[in-house]
């Protein structure tokens, strides 16, 4: 569940969006969570050494969603962990009223297939943070990336395993994802702040 202080910041920051058009309906956002756990159990020869780690406050969603699918595809329970970025983000210093939550991982990631969850790829600096959080807590076999929606700009030398929807955007649009259980609808946008 979000904060509500969360919530009211959300809410605040959509007054000023303008919605250009809706990307994903709730029934597209599960075939891409099916398609994205069937990806991952092919390149992985099944989920018998993974963990889905999904990064706050979306992200873990995601990987709750994404972990059950397999389950329900490979009957095997897939260990999910999330981890909180808060500390490693490296605009931290301008990051204000951030809340910060735990980071929980299931059990230890020494050489294990961890499979990181996002729901938008943007400049790859959320995920470089997640991968420093990961590190330091052992070290993996592999860390691979899936996300919702990858729309490009990236700034760092970052790029998904598993893609849900490429959305190619300007960088005055952004993407607005709901989800069921923190928004009570379920639905990607794309919008662009209003001058």
């Amino acid at each position: 569940m979000q904060c509500r202080a969360c919530q009211n910041r959300r809410k605040e920051l959509e007054k000023n969006i303008r919605i250009k058009s809706e990307i994903l309906d709730k029934p597209s956002i599960s075939r891409a969570i099916t398609r994205i756990a069937h990806e991952i159990i092919e390149k992985n020869k099944g989920a018998d050494k993974l963990i889905i780690v999904g990064i706050r406050s979306r992200g873990d969603i995601l990987a709750l969603r994404i972990a059950d699918k397999i389950n329900e595809i490979e009957n095997v329970k897939v260990p999910v962990g999330a981890v909180d970025i808060t500390f490693y983000r490296d605009d931290y210093d301008r990051v204000t009223k951030a809340e910060v939550k735990s980071t929980e991982l299931p059990m230890s990631i020494d050489g294990k297939d961890i499979v990181l969850v996002d729901d938008v790829l943007y400049t790859g600096r959320s995920t470089r943070a997640a991968m420093d959080v990961i590190i330091e807590f052992g070290r993996p076999k592999t860390i691979q990336l899936a996300v919702l929606i990858d729309r490009g700009h990236r700034e760092l030398p970052i790029q998904a395993n598993y893609v849900g929807k490429n959305v190619p955007t300007s960088k005055e649009e952004m993407i607005v994802l709901k989800l069921q259980e923190l928004d009570g609808e379920e639905k990607v946008l794309l919008a662009e702040k209003e001058a």
